[in-house]
């Protein structure tokens, strides 16, 4: 029986989609919202500094003001960010909202081809980058034709320059704004996801989407303006955008964010900010369980922990009950392209369904189907096939890939999976070679492809190995008649001219022959023994 508050409509031109009646008409509605409730409160903090809502809400309209003013910016332009951790990003996001502009957040560990082929397709107006990062614009700028014209308008965020103009002096400029009428169906972010074909897919997430993503999670875990969360994940993350601190502004809460995650640092901060609501990548719990400082603080005031984005070994979970004895534990499942959950576990569940990662949220539609699309019963193990007004309407100028990707509204994640009877749904396998380091996606073939280009390689196949950390680190097979062991330093230099740090593989096998069958297809499987 569907609540009284949830209908169905028809949305991105799927039929049936089911969706909050009641809800905001935009993330500009609700921000506006909670300026007007809480603008005097405290939004974030960052190290001995923070920020109100009223202030945010200042600066992002001084900042597109001046935008709009300097670089002509409008409604569905992109306006990319190459930046970490900072009140900037946080007024960027604000300011892209309110003004019906597109947000691009680029992923920071991204090496130069990689941030070139993100400019060059999707083609921002303006760059606002971190003032460490302006080598890397500079790089595109030189050596990437295509990623040149993108590369012109650049904002500095940093100290100032002589070469860019910087943020400090657009927010310092007066310039009139003009107002844009944003509706829920605007596109609000193109996020980029790892592809299948080494080419990374934009996914454009509107504003809809957003909101029940957040509306989601509030009403999952009865969030209110008392909520003090902490970023510790990547602002430029589904995860940390979505989940951290947009969740935080729908319901007014207060946001403790971390430049970069130090241990110590997290556990001591984590106890002064009493921050009552913890959401990491299994990978920190497993990092803060080597402090001895947990054994110096009670974090009784805690009340939920959730986690996601990798496994999470038996004995994090049993420290995390300890560590906070009185939080209710929560195993989140989502993806990018479903702006981030699908699934959450429940305030109170059998220990029989430990393993799941929960029950669908309210306005999910969620099968799991056979390798002809034919839908699966209770306990079958399939595919799963995800429905919603949190799913993204497609995939930014990527026609192959929404024909791939979706099919009768529902959305193909790849995931193995199966749901028992009682609804709640267990991940059984990840996306085809794809490999979960912390929580940071990475597709085998993309980093194949860079090691086949090497002149002394033959073949290779990549593969992930677990790791108690991590979850999965990189492991490369190599067929070589000239490289071995001794070679492995020179591989990872290699490497890392064409990818991001965490993508590149940390082992090396090197054999003669990769197993295949008889079709020649690689057989991972045995690799992975």
């Amino acid at each position: 029986m569907i609540d009284t508050d949830i209908k169905r409509v028809s949305l991105f031109g799927r039929e049936g989609i089911k969706v909050f009646a009641e809800r905001p008409s935009s993330i500009k509605d609700f921000f506006k919202n909670t300026v007007s409730k809480h603008g005097n409160k405290d939004a974030l903090y960052l190290d001995d500094d923070k920020i109100t809502y009223k202030e945010i809400d200042e600066k992002s309209d001084r900042l597109i003001a001046s935008l709009q003013s300097k670089y002509g910016i409008k409604k569905g332009d992109r306006i990319a960010t190459l930046l970490g951790n900072s009140f900037e990003f946080a007024i960027i996001v604000m300011a892209c909202v309110k003004s019906g502009t597109i947000m691009v957040p680029v992923n920071t560990k991204l090496r130069t081809p990689e941030v070139a082929f993100v400019l060059s397709n999707s083609r921002p107006k303006v760059l606002l980058c971190d003032q460490d990062l302006l080598p890397v614009v500079e790089d595109c700028k030189k050596n990437f034709q295509a990623a040149e014209p993108y590369t012109r308008s650049i904002v500095s965020i940093g100290e100032k320059t002589t070469d860019y103009d910087s943020l400090a002096g657009l927010l310092a400029e007066q310039n009139p704004l003009i107002d844009v009428e944003v509706n829920e169906l605007d596109p609000a972010f193109i996020l980029y996801t790892s592809g299948t074909t080494g080419r990374p897919k934009g996914a454009v997430i509107s504003h809809i989407n957003v909101i029940h993503s957040v509306m989601h999670y509030q009403r999952a875990f009865k969030g209110d303006e008392n909520v003090r969360s902490i970023l510790a994940v990547p602002f430029f993350h589904v995860t940390g955008l979505v989940a951290r601190f947009l969740q935080s502004v729908y319901i007014g809460g207060s946001m403790l964010i971390i430049k970069k995650y130090q241990n110590e640092k997290y556990i001591k901060q984590s106890y002064d900010y009493k921050i009552n609501v913890q959401s990491n990548v299994p990978t920190i719990y497993a990092m803060m369980a080597t402090s001895p400082l947990l054994e110096e603080y009670s974090f009784d005031f805690v009340k939920r922990v959730g986690f996601g984005g990798s496994p999470i070994y038996q004995h994090t979970l049993e420290m995390l009950k300890r560590i906070f004895p009185n939080a209710t534990l929560h195993n989140v499942y989502g993806a990018t392209e479903t702006t981030s959950p699908t699934t959450i576990m429940p305030d109170h569940y059998p220990m029989s369904k430990a393993s799941s990662v929960g029950l669908p949220v309210e306005t999910a539609d969620i099968m799991v189907i056979d390798t002809n699309d034919r839908e699966l019963g209770p306990n079958q193990e399939g595919e799963l096939l995800i429905k919603g007004p949190m799913v993204i309407g497609g995939y930014w100028e990527n026609p192959e890939a929404n024909k791939t990707s979706f099919v009768d509204g529902y959305w193909r994640s790849g995931d193995i999976a199966k749901i028992d009877e009682d609804g709640f749904v267990y991940i059984l396998d990840r996306k085809k070679d794809m490999i979960n380091r912390g929580g940071e996606k990475i597709f085998s073939i993309e980093v194949e492809d860079v090691l086949k280009k090497h002149s002394d390689i033959l073949e290779a196949a990549v593969v992930g190995v677990p790791d108690e950390i991590y979850g999965e680190r990189v492991k490369a097979f190599v067929v070589s008649d000239s490289l071995n062991e001794q070679d492995q330093e020179a591989i990872r230099s290699y490497c890392a001219q064409h990818l991001a740090r965490f993508k590149i593989p940390e082992f090396y096998e090197f054999i003669d022959e990769l197993p295949k069958n008889a079709s020649g297809k690689v057989l991972k499987h045995q690799l992975r023994i």
